[in-house]
Formats: C-alpha cells, sequence, structure tokens
C-alpha cells in the first residue's frame, strides 16, 4: 500500500484539455500549500495545453492515447509503468476525460482521485461533465452546486466521496457565470484537499472502509 501521510508527496497528474487545474497544483507546490510535486503528467491529446504547462515548468509530459497504444489494455499498462517510473504516491485526474482501467486501479489501490463540477450523486455518471454537468444544475432550479472529489472506481463517477465544496447557485446565473465560479473553487479546492491527503487529515483507507461498510449494511 502505497504510504500517505508524510513529510513529501508526489503527484502524477492526467488531464485532457486547458489544465487550469494542473497548473494551480504546480503552483501550489512550488509555493508549498502543497507539500510535494508533479513528477509526470499525462494526456490523452497531444495538442493540449496540459502538455505545455507541464513542460514549461520542467515537468515530463508525455502523450499516451489510443493512437499511441490502439489497445485499450496496452494503453493502461503504459499508464500505470509511467506512473511507478516516477514513483507516484497519488494519481490525481485533474479534467481527464478518459474511463482509467482496472490495470491502473490496482496498481494504485485508493490512490487515483477525480473532480466532479458537481454534488455527487447529483449530475454524474457518462455523458455527465462540462457544461452538460452546469445546465442540468440550472435546469433542475437547484439552489446550490459544487465540486466533487472522489476516489476512482471502473464506474463514472461511483467511487467513494472524498470531500465536498459547495457553490450557491445565484438567480442571474447562466452556464458560464456558473462554470466560472465552479471553476476557480475547484483549483483552491485541490489544493487543499491534496494537502489534506498528504498529512493524513483525509485519510483515503478509511473512506473506502466505511464506504464499503455502508455499502454492505
Amino acid at each position: 500500500m502505497l504510504n500517505l501521510g508524510r513529510n513529501s508527496i508526489t503527484l502524477g497528474v492526467m488531464a485532457s484539455h486547458g489544465g487550469t487545474n494542473l497548473q494551480a497544483i504546480i503552483d501550489a507546490c512550488e509555493d508549498d500549500r502543497i507539500h510535494g510535486s508533479v513528477s509526470v503528467v499525462i494526456s490523452n491529446n497531444s495538442r493540449s495545453r496540459t502538455i505545455e504547462r507541464a513542460r514549461k515548468s520542467g515537468i515530463s509530459a508525455i502523450h499516451l492515447s489510443s493512437r499511441t497504444h490502439p489497445e485499450p489494455s496496452e494503453l493502461q499498462r503504459a499508464i500505470r509503468q509511467v506512473m511507478k517510473k516516477h514513483d507516484v504516491d497519488l494519481v490525481v485526474l485533474a479534467g481527464y476525460m478518459r474511463k482509467v482501467g482496472l490495470t491502473v486501479l490496482e496498481a494504485f489501490p485508493n490512490r487515483v482521485i477525480n473532480s466532479h463540477p458537481a454534488l455527487l450523486p447529483k449530475y454524474g455518471g457518462k455523458g455527465m461533465y462540462g457544461d452538460y454537468v452546469h445546465s442540468a444544475v440550472l435546469n433542475s432550479g437547484d439552489d446550490e452546486s459544487g465540486i466533487t472529489i472522489h476516489l476512482v472506481d471502473t464506474e463514472y463517477d461511483q467511487g467513494p466521496t472524498v470531500c465536498q465544496a459547495k457553490i450557491p447557485v445565484l438567480p442571474e446565473d447562466n452556464v458560464d457565470s456558473l462554470r466560472s465560479r465552479v471553476q476557480r473553487r475547484e483549483h483552491s479546492f485541490w489544493v487543499e484537499t491534496i494537502e489534506r491527503i498528504r498529512t493524513g487529515d483525509i485519510d483515503l483507507d478509511d473512506i473506502v472502509k466505511d464506504f464499503r461498510s455502508i455499502g454492505s449494511a
């Protein structure tokens, strides 16, 4: 089992597009709001800003996708190999738009986390991402939305919740304004959560145990 709750944490980040969450994490590592480092970044999009941001900060950035590995099992093995090579403690899915398979999940048990731009279990599942989520929140008439950071399993947005941050939905909100406020909070929330995991204030193994005990009750 990978050991957290220590002096430093080594992160492997996976992202698909703009990489603003990645940038927030990199910045926090550089100014010690996260006591650790991003050792590697993987993107399934060879033209993503994610790769540019990582390389600008001197971080190894690798494109791995169905283009580099057409066979899904080979792709998952390649991801696992890269993360292991870079001695990753915690795998962070920061806007990664592909499912992570068992090959990776079993190599990093209880150590793969993702963020979702809503308060799960609401507005989650396959096809619910980005503006589709914000539109669903607004159409529902809910008075709050937020961010859920959760452990990853084999189903979309079904893993145990690690923590949530709530964002009010304002009467004048549209998709753009709600997205903007959720994203701003998401950047700081990632930083807070990773640091709490590092210190042991959040125990991922206990979260999984509690989740399983509730499910078997």
